[in-house]
């Protein structure tokens, strides 16, 4: 029995159970049998699961094929409206507005429920009444304990939530796990290849918030030749295939590409699984998570539309915290483990993601509400546990040393009126000469192949001061210290990176504005002594203590501590230059971003769990710094050696004072001076800032 048949005898099989609920929900609405005080909320999201199941049965019944445009954009604003910005704040999906009208524990608890019944769109388009069953049977058990009575204990209500997560992780998590690495899942592969991709319609059938943004990308991209769709569809494909290549792993054994990408790039996508499928690779295309069960904290991996409301997902990004306990964790371990094992042979043949990510739309800071839950120090141990374990099962049947990635990004409407002008620009830095950079980067490489140390000094506001220790080389002539990466898995080209040694890298890295994983943070300030994180702080908040937080729960990942995995310096001046151009530096995705400057990554090193693959430069040498104090525990034990994040922090040029390589004599070799490339051979990356030098006057 394939998949889909799988799938369509479990909806088989909950027929009765699901209709029964239906027919339940109903009388919910108009029922008064719960407290005044939450009427309200048990009426209004039994409503919202009616509308659920009223789309259900028009894509069953293929009524919904049939829909104008219009009515296709009415229904899928009817879906997402009441998280918007602009009703966000009268939602129950707004821990803040929950707490104030439920009570503080309740509150947080029926938030969290409210938000796992949003999770329930995807199922209606992807057809799964198995899943909007499960949901709906949980809304019911919960409604039940209030009926007839002031208020249930909140431990009653806790107690449901928890079994419901921890029961149904082999039906979510264990199909969470196969949708990742089987073909046969093939919702979202289907509609890119099949659908009329020249008419608007395709985009909502597949069940995620649309806007100007999926529309205007899927727009501009049919205004483009298709020798540019190719060509971009083939940077994207031969970056995947090269950086097997460059790292000296087998794509031949694989069969599986992972394909992540925002909706709106459906042609170049269909381009890319042809070219994939020449490879050997059948697509797994799957959607970011939204579950309690599944999803990882505020991150989208995955294919997505808009994101309808970030303060929602920053909100809800720790509602495990009011359930999880050690003995969850563990049940998901189990389960993880089960899933794998089951499907061995499948994950040993996936070679990988390949991303293409977007930038352009407004940035996001979020307010930090006391209403959203957060974690005990008991439960960031167990996260962090639980993140250790995961990966070294992951690890264990998808193997970090034969997978491989690439990531491409492109900007989307909202940057902008001046988008079809930047989009073109950005085509152009996505395919800049590879070779030019590969020569000038070595030349800079040979310069620190030469120093013990690098002295990186920040200029006027910028109070960077930071000294990165190098690993000395055994043999010069065959070794090297510095990757000289141009465009393979990190598209554009521009950058030389390498491991720093933790001991004696030491200092104050500052920067005056950064955008991380979508955040922002303001006057960004880490201090580094032996290499690991010492002290934070940002600017964001009245209260520092408030800024500290915020970077602990997302550069730090609630670790104590992190170490820094890679120190790189970004050589694409023309990147840089075409964000100060247009505007959009603070909008500029770290793809693009960590070429324009130095940049410094805090958490794993970019060689983490393939440590034992011997990697070469083009001009033959051996990269040698793959490894630091921290990652090297991982042959008495991986827990102790991996963070499971990486997040890379970039100074821009004109926030640069000096980089010099200091040698074991004493030798001061300047690199960049001002801002300016001043190391001889290096001189053509200023081409650029030149000619922003004379528009500027």
């Amino acid at each position: 029995m394939n998949l889909k048949e799988m799938r369509r005898e479990r909806n088989e099989q909950c027929e009765e159970r699901h209709a029964l609920a239906v027919d339940r929900l109903r009388g919910i609405v108009s029922e008064e049998t719960v407290s005044e005080r939450y009427l309200s909320f048990f009426q209004d999201t039994a409503i919202f699961l009616l509308e659920l199941e009223n789309v259900r049965r028009k894509v069953s019944d293929g009524i919904w094929e049939h829909y104008s445009l219009e009515e296709m954009k009415s229904l899928n604003e009817i879906l997402y409206r009441d998280i918007l910005p602009q009703n966000y704040g009268k939602s129950y999906a707004d821990p803040a507005y929950a707490v104030e009208k439920l009570g503080e524990d309740m509150g947080r608890l029926l938030s969290l429920l409210y938000a796992e019944m949003r999770s329930g769109i995807p199922s209606v388009f992807e057809e799964r009444t198995d899943y909007l069953t499960i949901l709906f049977e949980l809304f019911i058990e919960v409604y039940n304990c209030f009926e007839g009575k002031e208020e249930p204990e909140a431990k009653e209500i806790k107690d449901i939530i928890y079994w419901y997560a921890s029961d149904y992780c082999d039906v979510f998590l264990a199909d969470r796990i196969e949708e990742q690495i089987d073909p046969e899942y093939s919702f979202a592969a289907d509609i890119i290849e099949h659908a009329d991709l020249e008419n608007d319609k395709y985009l909502y059938r597949f069940g995620e918030y649309i806007t100007e943004n999926e529309l205007g990308t899927a727009h501009h991209l049919r205004t483009l030749p298709e020798e540019t769709i190719r060509k971009m569809a083939d940077v994207y494909t031969e970056g995947y295939r090269i950086g097997f290549i460059n790292t000296g792993k087998d794509l031949s054994k694989k069969s599986v590409v992972n394909i992540r990408y925002s909706l709106g790039f459906e042609k170049v996508i269909r381009e890319a699984i042809q070219n994939f499928r020449k490879m050997g690779l059948k697509p797994v295309i799957y959607r970011a998570a939204s579950s309690v069960v599944t999803k990882r904290e505020h991150h989208k991996i995955g294919y997505f539309g808009a994101v309808p409301n970030w303060q929602y997902e920053y909100d809800h990004r720790h509602d495990q915290a009011l359930f999880m306990d050690k003995r969850y964790i563990e049940r998901r371990l189990e389960v993880m483990r089960t899933v794998y094992e089951k499907n061995r042979d499948l994950a040993e043949q996936f070679a990988g993601p390949a991303v293409i990510e977007t930038f352009g739309e407004t940035p996001f800071s979020p307010e930090a509400k006391p209403e959203a839950p957060g974690y005990s120090s008991e439960q960031r141990e167990l996260a962090m546990m639980y993140d250790s374990r995961s990966g070294q099962i992951t690890n264990e049947y998808i193997r970090g040393d034969e997978r491989s990635f690439t990531i491409v990004a492109y900007p989307v409407p909202e940057i902008g009126e001046r988008y079809p002008e930047i989009f073109d620009e950005v085509i152009r830095i996505n395919t800049l000469d590879a070779k030019l950079y590969e020569k000038v980067q070595q030349t800079l490489i040979d310069a620190l192949d030469q120093g013990e140390y690098v002295r990186i000094l920040g200029k006027g506001v910028n109070r960077t001061d930071l000294k990165v220790q190098l690993i000395s080389l055994n043999d010069p002539e065959k070794e090297t210290k510095f990757e000289n990466c141009v465009a393979d898995v990190n598209i554009p080209v521009g950058e030389v990176f390498t491991s720093p040694v933790l001991e004696g890298t030491d200092g104050i890295l500052n920067v005056s504005r950064v955008y991380l994983d979508g955040l922002e943070y303001r006057d960004l300030e880490i201090t580094f002594k032996d290499g690991k994180i010492t002290d934070y702080s940002c600017s964001n908040f009245d209260s520092r203590e408030e800024g500290k937080k915020y970077i602990y729960d997302n550069v730090l990942k609630n670790h104590e501590t992190l170490p820094l995995g890679e120190f790189a310096i970004g050589t694409n001046t023309t990147a840089y230059v075409a964000a100060r151009k247009y505007g959009i530096g603070e909008k500029m995705p770290i793809l693009i971003a960590e070429k324009t400057g130095p940049h410094f990554a805090v958490g794993d090193t970019c060689y983490s769990w393939s440590e034992e693959i011997r990697v070469y430069n083009p001009n033959g040498k051996e990269i040698v710094a793959k490894d630091n104090s921290v990652s090297i525990l991982r042959k008495e034990d991986a827990s102790k050696a991996y963070f499971h994040c990486h997040t890379d922090i970039t100074i821009p040029y004109d926030e640069l004072e000096e980089i010099s390589v200091v040698t074991k004599e004493g030798k001061n070799i300047i690199l960049i001076e001002n801002g300016r490339f001043v190391l001889p051979g290096t001189e053509v990356l200023n081409e650029p800032l030149k000619e922003e030098t004379k528009c500027q006057k």
